[in-house]
This record gives structure tokens, sequence and C-alpha cells, in this order.
């Protein structure tokens, strides 16, 4: 795992720039504002992509494969945490004397003189951020942009506008949030993960105090999250606006119902205001209560607000249809942590009607998988009516001698409403098998677990009429 250096002096001319790992949501996201600004853009990526696709559009070279011979003239090496150490391109940088920025630096490079809107937090980041940047476009803000997915109606994760806003989704997760010259942080929630970085709770709490108390305008932070109320306590920061449910919350979330469309209140200043999201979910009445408070406090006006952020229809791999056979519908989600599963299946819950919800999890590291084996287990007898559990997507981590996704499997205690297949066809297979008309099969993690949606819906296919 590379983690991005504090201590280093960005140059004042990064030059041509080469990204191991380009075709990642966010590595491509930064590395299209690089080309929107007239630098010559090279990268490399395990495997062809959408991503890859549209940055080879825009002028970019990139490879499939890693090889030293790749970096050729670049001027500057941008990385991700999720690098090992002995990747070629990244090791020849270092023999050249080449500059390496880790992602953060080189959007923090990119923010320069912007005002900057940076949304933190566990769970809600990608969403929450979408939906700020939907509703400053409907105000004619026209901000710049980095998010950590597509987003629905925009087509893009990132884009350069002509206002002096940019809004970016921040990253705690290895710290690097903290490298931002921030004026408005929006802290979802606080609950910890992470800890392989941070070690401790408290260690992962005081990033999230630095990373408010250094925002140079304005913070907010949930009222209802018990970590954001611990972070809360522990502010020095001048002006904060808190937002959730409860009574002492400045923007207070009242009224909402989530039979169909979200409807939701929200009182600020005296005043309710009222809307029905396009996104379903009570967690999305709340992460739409956060973006509100944002754009009343940088000055917009609370009705149109609220009705801006109406507008956004959801982000890539968040709740994502990708088709459906035989009345059976597939979806996929990004959601890697059981406070998120629990979340993204009780909005499906609210959308499936009488049918049932056949969960597909791909455990996501090692370390988390270790420690939340039970959690996921829990939150997957409660929630859906059928689990699959695929084996772990390790990412930056290497493997863990006996943790596989049996761990999450062998916490049910009910082994019937459960599978662990590793092999993905078998799993596709057994998917297709027990799902009924009016099912939802829904894939759940933030590794590549939405490749084996083709299959599943081959499987389905294989196995009756398509509807």
């Amino acid at each position: 795992m590379i983690k991005p250096d504090p201590t280093l002096v960005l140059p004042d001319d990064l030059g041509a720039l080469h990204f191991v790992g380009i075709g990642g949501s966010g590595m491509s996201g930064i590395a299209r504002l690089f080309l929107a600004a007239g630098h010559t853009v090279t990268g490399s990526d395990a495997r062809e992509s959408a991503n890859i696709d549209a940055l080879r559009e825009l002028g970019a070279v990139v490879h499939i494969g890693h090889d030293a011979a790749h970096v050729g003239a670049a001027d500057t090496l941008v990385v991700t945490s999720a690098l090992w150490q002995e990747n070629p391109e990244y090791q020849l940088a270092l023999q050249r004397g080449i500059p390496v920025l880790h992602r953060s630096q080189a959007l923090a490079w990119l923010i320069s003189g912007s005002r900057l809107v940076a949304v933190a937090g566990a769970h809600g980041k990608t969403t929450s951020t979408g939906m700020i940047v939907t509703a400053l476009l409907a105000l004619d803000a026209d901000p710049s942009f980095v998010n950590g997915g597509v987003i629905e109606g925009l087509g893009v994760s990132s884009a350069s506008g002509s206002g002096e806003l940019f809004v970016v989704e921040a990253d705690e997760s290895d710290g690097s949030f903290l490298l931002y010259d921030t004026s408005v942080a929006l802290i979802t929630n606080v609950d910890a993960d992470h800890l392989d970085h941070y070690g401790t709770h408290d260690a992962f709490d005081a990033a999230f105090v630095t990373f408010a108390d250094r925002a140079r305008e304005l913070v907010v932070i949930s009222s209802d999250d018990a970590g954001a109320r611990r972070v809360r306590s522990g502010l020095s920061h001048r002006r904060v606006i808190t937002f959730g449910e409860d009574e002492s919350a400045d923007v207070r979330l009242h009224s909402v119902g989530t039979s169909g469309p979200v409807s939701l209140a929200l009182r600020h200043e005296g005043e309710d205001y009222t809307t029905t999201l396009r996104v379903p979910g009570r967690h999305n009445a709340l992460n739409a209560a956060g973006a509100f408070a944002v754009l009343v406090g940088l000055g917009f006006d609370p009705a149109r607000s609220l009705d801006a952020i109406a507008g956004f229809g959801g982000t890539e791999r968040r709740f994502e249809l990708h088709g459906t056979v035989r009345g059976v519908s597939v979806y996929d989600d990004y959601a890697h942590h059981p406070t998120e599963v629990a979340a993204a299946l009780r909005a499906a819950r609210t959308v499936v009607g009488d049918g049932r919800i056949i969960a597909v999890h791909q455990p996501h590291l090692y370390s988390r998988t270790q420690l939340m084996a039970g959690d996921f287990a829990a939150t997957y007898e409660e929630l859906a009516d059928e689990t699959i559990v695929l084996d772990v997507y390790g990412a930056r981590e290497d493997p863990v001698p006996g943790v596989t996704g049996a761990l999450v499997a062998d916490r049910f205690t009910d082994p019937d409403r459960v599978a662990y297949l590793p092999d993905w066809q078998e799993a596709a297979d057994r998917a297709a098998a027990i799902a009924r008309p009016g099912d939802f099969v829904i894939t759940l993690s933030c590794g590549d677990v939405y490749r084996i949606i083709p299959q599943i819906l081959d499987s389905l296919s294989a196995s009756g009429p398509t509807e």
C-alpha cells in the first residue's frame, strides 16, 4: 500500500503525467481533468474498461498491463493507495527520480486556488457529492468536481467548470483528505473503518476533527451519527451547521416517507421545505439533508436548493439496475461495510414490493472480513432473503491464511439461507436457480463483483424466457 507523503512539496509544473491504475473511478476522474487542462496523460491498468475507453477518446494513451516501458517520458507519476510497492512503473519512477504523487496530491494541485467543498465520511460520500454537484449545476454555479462514481444525468465522474467552487469526494481511508485546502467540509458520518491505517478508533476520530477544523469557512456535520457527535464535541470551528433527525439539528429532517419514492421535509431557520427524491432509501433523505445544509451554508436559496437536490438521479454502482430477465431485476451496489449494506438492502426493500432480495456479497479486504464477518452475516440474515458469498477481494492487502468468504457464511444462524460459492459461475447459476419473478438480485462490494452481473443475466436467460 502506498500512502501520500504529506511533507512533499508539489511542483509548480507537473508536465506530462502517467497514471498507474488509471481505470479506477477516482484516478480516471482526475486524469480527465488534467486532459481538460491541456496536459499530456498516459496510463496503465490491469484490464480494459469503459473509463479507459472514455479517456482514450479524450486523447490519453493507456496501456493494459504494467511494464516499466509504459512510463515513457512522463514528468510525473500518479499512483493510488492500492498500488503494490513492487509495481515496475512505480519502481522505475523511483530509480529515475521522477516525482511520484498520490492521486490526492494530484487532485490538490488541480484544486489550488478554488473554493473547495470536500465531502468526507465512512458512508454516503459519493451520493452526497453527486447531490451537491447536481444542485450547483441547476443553480447555475457551474462547479468543477471529482466524484467517486459517474453521476446520472451527467455521464461523468468529473468535469472542469467555470465557477469558483470545486466539489470533491474526499477519501479518509488513508488520511489523504487532510491534504486539501478545504473551504467547506461536509462530514456525513464517522463510522469507524480503515483501522488498518489509523490503528485506533480515537485516531480515526481525531483525523476528522483535524479535517473539519481546517475548513476555512464552514463545517457541516451529522447530528444523528454517534461518531459525528464525538467529532463535533472536539471541534473548535467558529461556524458549524448540523443536520439530521435530532431535535437539535440546524437542518432538521422530518416527515420522511419511504413507501416508494422518498418524500421528506427539512426545517431550517423556522421554515419547512419539502420534496420527493428520485433515489430510494431513508439514508438518501439524510444525504439530501447534508447537501441542503452545504448549499444554504454557501448562501443559496433554501427552496431552490432543495428543488435542485431533488433532480439528482443517482450515481453509478449505487443501487444501479443492470437488467431484468424473466421478471428478475439485477442491481449492483458499492456497499462494502455492514452499515452501507444495511442501507442498500433497506432501500431495496422499499422498492421490491412482494419480491425477495437475493444478495451476492463479495467481502472486501481481508482485514475488514476478519474483523466484521459476524456483523456482515447478521446484516444479510436480517435484511436479505437469500445470500450468496463469494471470496475476498483483497485490493491493497496480501491474503491472510484462513480468511475467506466462508468466515461470513459460517456466521449465519440459518445455514439454509446462505451459500459460500467462490466459483463465480456456480454463484451466478445459484442466483438464477432460486430467483422468482419479482425478485431482486443485488451484488454488493466495492471490489469487482459487478463483473459477475453478465453471468447472472446469462444464467437467468438460460433458465427461462426473457421478459
